[in-house]
């Protein structure tokens, strides 16, 4: 990858796992701005057509938003559909076609472990992100052809708003987990700038279960 003017797009970068892997980017010599929902509004078309006009070009393209709260599926209202498909699927779509990651660059997909092993009361979640790493991944040999790779990030539970948000109790929750803990942030963060500053290409169109251990699926 050519040392200069290394840059890096992480949506949702101002907290969470996205600042983290901001900050890992950082450390690898690359420009990567902290890029808010006052950047672009993932559930906004207008937003995220006003964020590809300023960011037309990129080495690392890193696909992070955040997503709706647990709710019954008999529940959830049309309006809730739409927005989510903008969220967490249309705007991807989007920022997919009109940003070019530039040759021998790097796309992530920061998602969700569930999207292997759906949950009832995050269908709305799981239905968008299934959909949106099987657009990354029908596109992973496009990208292959200029030494572009494409990795989905399935996190587990990571200590993250998110996660505070969804879960009433914590420690009862680390409690069950294989590790005793949730995951940090920062460990996404190298796994991300490890991939990135070793130059590994071959691993492309895969996906990462980041979970420790939590997930009983076998492929």
């Amino acid at each position: 990858m050519e040392k200069n003017n290394k840059t890096a797009l992480v949506l949702g970068s101002s907290r969470g796992v996205g600042a983290a892997i901001v900050e890992e980017l950082r450390k690898a010599g690359f420009d990567a701005p902290i890029i808010s929902s006052k950047e672009i509004d993932t559930s906004s078309p207008e937003s995220v057509e006003a964020f590809v006009r300023e960011h037309p070009s990129t080495n690392i393209l890193v696909l992070n938003t955040g997503g709706p709260p647990k709710k019954d599926f008999f529940e959830i209202t049309s309006e809730e559909w739409q927005k989510y498909h903008q969220q967490l699927f249309l705007s991807f779509v989007t920022l997919l076609q009109k940003i070019e990651v530039r040759d021998g660059g790097y796309i992530f997909l920061i998602n969700s472990h569930l999207i292997s092993e759906p949950k009832e009361n995050m269908i709305l979640s799981q239905s968008y992100r299934i959909a949106s790493w099987a657009m990354l991944k029908a596109l992973s040999k496009h990208f292959a052809a200029r030494q572009v790779s494409c990795i989905n990030i399935a996190l587990g539970p990571i200590l993250t708003d998110r996660l505070k948000n969804l879960t009433a109790d914590i420690p009862a929750l680390e409690a069950k987990l294989p590790m005793k803990r949730a995951g940090k942030p920062e460990e996404v963060g190298k796994f991300v700038r490890s991939i990135v500053e070793n130059d590994i290409k071959y691993l492309t169109g895969v996906s990462i279960t980041f979970d420790g251990g939590l997930s009983n699926f076998v492929l």
